[in-house]
């Protein structure tokens, strides 16, 4: 006999191993919160593909998660990872009152996302969240997704998937903020110049070392953070060290969500040199922490206060160094999205 409550299945290439593990898709797991406290009449159940290296299921706040442990093995163990999910999909059909199938990325989530739905008569939404929005997905030819389907992360995401494959995904939906991750207790902002973000080459950092240079022109004693790990760790500290730059700017590795956003209220600006971004919740957390945010990349064609976007480097050295001189510069929240609102518009499209 099936079971009454409708069930959401989200479809994830990875999800937090544990309570304990606020590093891993921060954003994803303050909506599926959200979902949870505004529709407690659905269900929520996560297939997460790859991550975490386990194979059981376990229970996380209430909701429950089948890992399916691929760690990222291609061809064979790949389609057999698909085959496992898609037996473990049919029977949720057969004992569940499916109300949907929500697949994170433009990749393999959707790809057996859209066909299970089709097969099912169930609804299938993918959220474009990035980089499978550019040339080269080989998910968006196996998948053939329907505008109607597809959700865009921000205006620039919409257009950047319809410029590499013609079709315009009809809903954008940014993600939003969980403001009681913040604390209440006002800050001393004694980081001059915060980044924070995956220590890799399209994020640029060497950009943000190369800022820092020059502003300490202007302002000898400037500090600033870099919050991260990745594959430039090395890289970015030897730059430092042979700028000379060693008491202007600390790389802290990576730390727990709670305490980057306390980092983040204790900033004057963050600034963020990623070369591309779907819309960058750092920089959504950063506005909101009071932070100025100066970006290359502009996320919606509608202008946010205290995000400035920049077209250079020599641009964003000069709006850092502007904003440092204002002597009573103004630190206010920002909020342009709350996760409520995200929560509420994803949820939307499946009760139509």
């Amino acid at each position: 006999m099936k079971k009454s409550t409708p069930l959401l299945v989200i479809l994830t290439p990875g999800f937090p191993e544990g309570e304990y593990d606020s590093t891993c898709l921060p954003f994803l797991q303050s909506l599926v919160k959200a979902i949870n406290r505004q529709f407690s009449s659905i269900e929520v159940m996560i297939f997460s593909f790859q991550y975490p290296y386990i194979k059981s299921p376990y229970l996380w706040n209430g909701n429950v998660v089948i890992p399916f442990n691929g760690r990222n093995r291609g061809k064979v163990a790949r389609r057999l990872l698909w085959l496992r999910v898609w037996r473990k999909l049919i029977s949720l059909r057969t004992n569940h009152n499916l109300a949907g199938v929500f697949s994170l990325w433009c990749g393999e989530t959707a790809l057996i996302g859209h066909r299970f739905a089709n097969r099912s008569g169930v609804p299938h939404y993918c959220w474009v969240l990035g980089q499978e929005a550019k040339a080269g997905n080989k998910y968006v030819d196996k998948t053939e997704p329907r505008a109607e389907e597809l959700i865009a992360i921000s205006d620039f995401i919409a257009d950047e998937f319809f410029k590499n494959y013609l079709l315009k995904p009809q809903h954008v939906i940014p993600n939003g903020i969980d403001q009681s991750l913040f604390e209440k207790d006002s800050f001393v902002r004694t980081i001059d110049v915060l980044g924070a973000g995956s220590l890799i080459p399209l994020k640029q950092y060497e950009v943000f070392i190369d800022c820092i240079a020059i502003i300490k022109k202007s302002f000898p004693k400037i500090y600033s953070v870099i919050s991260g790990k990745g594959e430039e760790h090395s890289k970015l500290n030897e730059q430092i060290k042979a700028q000379g730059l060693q008491k202007n700017v600390m790389t802290t590795g990576e730390l727990s969500h709670k305490s980057l956003l306390r980092l983040m209220q204790q900033a004057k600006i963050f600034l963020h040199p990623s070369s591309y971004e779907g819309f960058s919740m750092v920089c959504l957390e950063a506005l909101y922490a009071g932070c100025h945010v100066i970006s290359f990349c502009k996320p919606m064609k509608q202008d946010f206060e205290h995000w400035h976007v920049v077209k250079s480097k020599e641009e964003m050295i000069q709006k850092a160094t502007e904003l440092l001189r204002i002597p009573n510069l103004e630190y206010t929240s920002v909020m342009p999205y709350s996760v409520e609102q995200t929560a509420s518009s994803i949820m939307h499209l499946f009760s139509r």
